[in-house]
């Protein structure tokens, strides 16, 4: 296994200690204390799955008639088609909360400052908070597809589109994550860890989750279409339902990538500063 090595003076001897890290083993152990703490939060998994479920049989069930009607000449057979890939994306934004408050818990607890202290290679605890929450957010995904179908979600997508929806939809994630770990991090107290991501879980229903943008008043839909949720929406929405995406793959990959390099650099950058000097 390749390690990383470091010389330190040992405390009260003039000789050198070499300090040898193991990146790989480090991320394995706290990815997997990571995932036994996120089971042991039953309300924690429960609202990151139940949320997005509640969403969808509240648009379908009571507002999909009404809703439907604007949505009948965008290629979708019944509502439920047009609304599923924004609370698939609404998931993965959902997730925020969860690694943010994770994070600043961490960090405030002490947990951190301990492996500072210990053999333990530095950012390991960032790598493994983002793949535990990663897996959470896929398998979150993965059952309310699994909801929508029981419900009768109508898709026309091959085998080909699915892997190309569930590459993007984990690339929306992983980017949104290393954001949520970057409020967590960069947060002051746990109120503000857990509310600053809160106003990007309703994004996607700003835009064009719920109904096209068209049918909305011209300030909000000049928001609508430029917001960066609208494009990874229909961007899904065209793979699923086999309608013509345009240049929204291309729009939305460029703002994924952009949140995901601001995520990673704003984690770096608040979690050196935590160090000590």
């Amino acid at each position: 296994m390749t390690t990383n090595t470091m010389t330190a003076s040992a405390v009260g001897a003039g000789t050198a200690d070499t300090v040898r890290y193991h990146p790989m083993r480090d991320t394995l152990t706290l990815l997997r204390r990571n995932i036994k703490n996120q089971l042991r939060d039953k309300v924690g998994v429960l609202a990151i799955i139940a949320i997005p479920t509640l969403f969808l049989l509240l648009f379908v069930y009571v507002f999909g008639g009404a809703l439907g009607k604007t949505t009948v000449n965008l290629g979708a057979h019944s509502y439920i088609d047009y609304v599923l890939p924004g609370l698939i994306i609404q998931t993965a934004a959902a997730g925020l909360i969860g690694v943010s408050t994770h994070s600043a818990i961490d960090m405030t607890e002490g947990f951190v400052s301990r492996l500072r202290t210990m053999p333990v290679f530095g950012y390991a605890i960032l790598l493994a908070r983002v793949v535990s929450y990663l897996i959470q957010t896929l398998v979150s995904m993965a059952v309310v597809f699994g909801i929508a179908m029981l419900m009768g979600l109508s898709s026309t997508a091959d085998m080909h589109n699915w892997l190309a929806i569930i590459g993007f939809v984990a690339y929306v994630s992983f980017a949104l994550i290393w954001l949520g770990l970057a409020f967590g991090l960069a947060a002051k107290s746990m109120a503000s860890a857990s509310n600053g991501p809160f106003p990007l879980i309703f994004l996607p229903f700003v835009g064009s989750g719920i109904v096209p943008p068209e049918t909305m008043p011209t300030g909000l839909r000049y928001f609508a279409q430029y917001q960066p949720f609208s494009p990874m929406i229909d961007t899904v929405r065209g793979l699923m339902l086999g309608t013509p995406i345009g240049n929204s793959a291309y729009i939305a990959l460029a703002w994924i990538t952009g949140i995901g390099l601001l995520g990673f650099f704003w984690s770096m950058k608040a979690f050196k500063r935590e160090r000590p000097s």
